[in-house]
């Protein structure tokens, strides 16, 4: 068997595992009898361990890893079994997604989740949106839009991750996170004053956000690093959607495709919004948006810090005051 690991810090923290281990794992999901003719670690992902594995067959599949329990923020917690429990609310796109192939969560084999799926045709976006001149890259984001918003039409239940916890409220769902953002911070050295100065906002303007009284699905991590497309064609062409671990019900507005599309108008990304419709024009939803990019800013701080990103760690704290002044005069 062919192993290529990427090489991390002891102390990274995405860790490698052993081909002994990849083996067992395909074994057990595959039969005795497979074959791993090579296993090669993907680097595009920031949570997880990809790799692409050839078991002789006509197309390798996919194996990702979660971080062991331990290594897992209360934010972040379970985000393997979130993305398995969100499949079949995916279904609007389910041709664009991976198939999952076999998921062990029994921790029998490594003490950590994993699951094969199928690899999906194309070419990261990063690498194939650069093929075009920037004047087609609208119709990429038309096609973002399009996607995001099949995604947002699917309705839930109650608000939080699909695989839960779930919450009666969507200001109850906002201001757990933001709790649970905290802790996360405090575990990881950094202050977390300013989190928890918008998590008492958020008890203040608890009416406002519980304005939002119906559950849409969020992907929570749809940006062009999660998308594939078709390679060679005449225009941009998005032909696969991935890494859909961070599934919950909420407001599409808090959703991170928003937020990303939202973030340089006057560019190509404005042709999001032909697809995907008017964002709302109220009040209310002025205010539920400070909430939505605090939360953003947050996680970004916590992926910065677990990435060892440490020089761009402040720059958080400096965009999160800029928010807690606006919903202190909201």
């Amino acid at each position: 068997m062919e192993f290529r690991p990427i090489e991390r810090a002891a102390d990274a923290f995405q860790q490698s595992v052993t081909p002994d281990q990849i083996e067992a794992m395909c074994r057990r999901a595959f039969g005795s009898a497979v074959e791993v003719a090579s296993a090669v670690e993907l680097g595009n992902g920031m949570y997880n361990n990809t790799y692409r594995v050839d078991l002789g067959g006509d197309r390798p599949v996919i194996l990702r890893i979660a971080p062991e329990p331990g290594r897992q923020a209360r934010s972040e917690r379970e985000l393997m079994r979130n993305e398995h429990a969100s499949v079949p609310f995916l279904a609007p796109i389910a041709p664009m997604i991976p198939h999952t192939l076999a998921a062990d969560f029994t921790h029998e084999i490594i003490g950590r989740d994993y699951l094969f799926q199928t690899m999906l045709d194309g070419i990261p976006a990063p690498d194939g949106i650069g093929r075009y001149p920037r004047h087609q890259w609208t119709e990429f984001f038309r096609q973002m839009g399009e996607i995001a918003s099949r995604i947002h039409a699917v309705r839930g239940e109650r608000f939080g991750p699909v695989a839960g916890p779930g919450f009666g409220t969507w200001s109850e769902a906002v201001l757990g996170y933001f709790v649970d953002l905290a802790a996360d911070l405090d575990d990881a050295g950094l202050s977390s004053v300013d989190v928890r100065e918008v998590a008492a906002a958020a008890v203040k303007h608890r009416a406002v956000l519980d304005e939002v009284t119906e559950p849409r699905l969020l992907h929570g991590d749809l940006w062009t690093v999660n998308v594939m497309m078709e390679p060679d064609t005449a225009e941009p062409r998005i032909s696969g959607v991935f890494d859909n671990d961070r599934t919950v019900w909420g407001d599409p507005e808090s959703d991170w495709v928003i937020y990303m599309a939202a973030k340089k108008p006057g560019t190509e990304r404005d042709a999001f919004w032909e697809t995907y419709g008017a964002r709302p024009a109220t009040p209310g939803a002025a205010v539920r948006s400070l909430f939505y990019c605090a939360k953003h800013t947050g996680a970004i701080r916590l992926e910065r810090h677990r990435l060892g990103n440490t020089d761009a760690v402040p720059e958080s704290y400096e965009q999160m005051r800029v928010v807690l002044d606006q919903l202190l005069r909201a």
